[in-house]
């Protein structure tokens, strides 16, 4: 189970009296427990008391608001609750929240059905008047319509708790910068004011002999468990063996994931950057410790890229405990062959092997950027599977994530001589449309790639940040896209006035 909780919140109102308000805290609570229970939610959800008064109400959600380990809440109403009572409420929310419609049974007793029964399975109709107030003050929120029996309304939730947990995450996440992006690179550049205004997240910019000095104080018996463990995760080339001629060069890869290691763990850093145009002391450019932090659920973006690590970040905390992995990704080159297009995703050194097929090598190749020493580097191909490509965009009036879904697929011959880590996929609903449309939103190179998280749960994420979010997926065209780009232009400068 993860960090982190959400709390179940039930409505009614105090006419039903003492017997039926028994009725709906002990059937609330039973709800709260069986969600409590599933495998398909991570959190724990924590039952409260029903509200059946405004000020109730505002003492709960400030309590949520208040509550460290709360990440959200859902809220259903058992009964009929009169929406007036909970404006108060709702102004103050600053949580997540999810709409639970639903009702304790599944199936009416038909033989037996009174008013009894009536007045206290109100849910048809207390979730509308519910819906209208949440509608009335534009309340962000998700709804979900099911049974908790239903293992798909368990699985939905479960999603949503992922998404406020990423929320949550960005809230207090600090990034560092080593070095700043870079040169005269465009998409890679963006408000970090902005950024912690609205994500929450903190960059900054911290010289990378500052991470250098951490480096060289690592110990030799640091570094020689560190390769010990390199030689029983991964297939190590030879010369990089103990008595082999580039051993040294491991080691130095080593000492640098120690350093980078230390010092994200003493600053509190959940992300960060690094620019092969700022090196200062280091010998390599940092790889094999990258894709290692990456794989340990660190944020990454290369170049100075502080928006990608922030969303990679988000994205590995989505994906806990999820089959499938998470990386920094970027599109590289195409396969045109008519119909049969293809995407060749790879970086210099930096994709995380939560995405590989089978066990990584490690190797050492020569680097033709960056002026240093030849880096050390997992290489391997990712895993066939459905995924997403994501990628977040400062437009200026705003942020903008765009995601794309894909197939990635086994490459369609063996790349002996590629000396990287990459990804194949075939994106939907076709190159040329998932191209284009990629183009006119402005997103960007720098991606994040992820076979663990779905489109919805992205959805949920964007709802809770009041991030835009387009989906290129295998209903997109190209007319229909162009007009979602104008009617979110409007609609965004239109609200930004409010």
């Amino acid at each position: 189970m993860l960090d982190g909780e959400v709390w179940f919140v039930t409505g009614s109102q105090s006419m039903y009296g003492e017997e039926t308000l028994d009725q709906v805290a002990s059937q609330s609570r039973q709800l709260a427990e069986q969600l409590d229970g599933c495998a398909e939610i991570p959190v724990k959800i924590v039952w409260q008391p029903t509200v059946v008064t405004s000020d109730s109400i505002a003492s709960v959600i400030r309590q949520a608001n208040d509550s460290a380990q709360c990440v959200g809440v859902i809220a259903w109403m058992h009964t009929f609750s009169p929406a007036k009572m909970w404006i108060r409420g709702l102004k103050t929310l600053q949580k997540p929240l999810l709409h639970l419609h639903t009702q304790f049974g599944v199936e009416l007793p038909w033989d037996s059905i009174d008013m009894d029964f009536m007045n206290l399975n109100q849910a048809a109709h207390g979730d509308r008047e519910f819906g209208y107030i949440q509608s009335r003050l534009s309340t962000s929120r998700k709804t979900i319509a099911g049974h908790v029996n239903d293992q798909r309304t368990r699985s939905r939730i479960g999603a949503w708790t992922r998404a406020a947990l990423a929320a949550a995450e960005l809230a207090t996440l600090r990034v560092a910068r080593f070095g700043d992006n870079m040169r005269n690179v465009a998409v890679t550049e963006g408000d970090k004011v902005e950024a912690e205004a609205h994500f929450g997240a903190s960059i900054n910019t911290y010289p990378v002999n500052e991470l250098v000095d951490m480096v060289e104080r690592v110990p030799a018996s640091e570094v020689d468990k560190l390769v010990r463990e390199y030689e029983h995760a991964y297939r190590l080339a030879p010369e990089l063996r103990p008595g082999g001629d580039r051993h040294t060069s491991l080691r130095h890869g080593a000492q640098i994931e120690a350093g980078l290691r230390k010092f994200l763990e003493t600053g509190g850093f959940h992300a960060f950057t690094t620019n092969f145009e700022d090196l200062g002391g280091l010998r390599q450019l940092p790889g094999l410790a990258v894709q290692r932090l990456m794989a340990d659920g660190y944020g990454f973006g290369a170049e100075g890229d502080w928006k990608t690590a922030v969303m990679l970040r988000a994205v590995k905390v989505m994906a806990e405990g999820l089959p499938g992995g998470t990386s920094f990704m970027e599109d590289y080159t195409y396969d045109l062959t008519p119909g049969d297009e293809r995407v060749l995703g790879a970086h210099m050194l930096e994709v995380c092997p939560s995405i590989a097929g089978d066990v990584p090598s490690l190797e050492v190749h020569p680097l033709s950027i960056g002026g240093r020493e030849d880096p050390v580097r997992l290489r391997f191909t990712a895993a066939p599977a459905d995924a997403v490509i994501l990628g977040i965009s400062d437009i200026g009036s705003r942020f903008r994530l765009v995601a794309n879904e894909v197939r990635v697929v086994e490459p369609t011959a063996p790349l002996p001589n590629l000396p990287v880590a990459c990804a194949v996929w075939e994106p939907r609903p076709s190159w040329s449309v998932a191209a284009e449309t990629w183009l006119m939103a402005g997103a960007p190179h720098h991606t994040v790639l992820t076979t663990a998280v779905g489109t919805e749960l992205l959805e949920d994420f964007a709802m809770m940040t009041d991030t835009e979010l387009l989906v290129i997926d295998g209903e997109t065209t190209v007319r229909g896209f162009t007009r979602e780009l104008r009617w979110n232009d409007v609609y965004h400068h239109v609200a930004a006035g409010l």
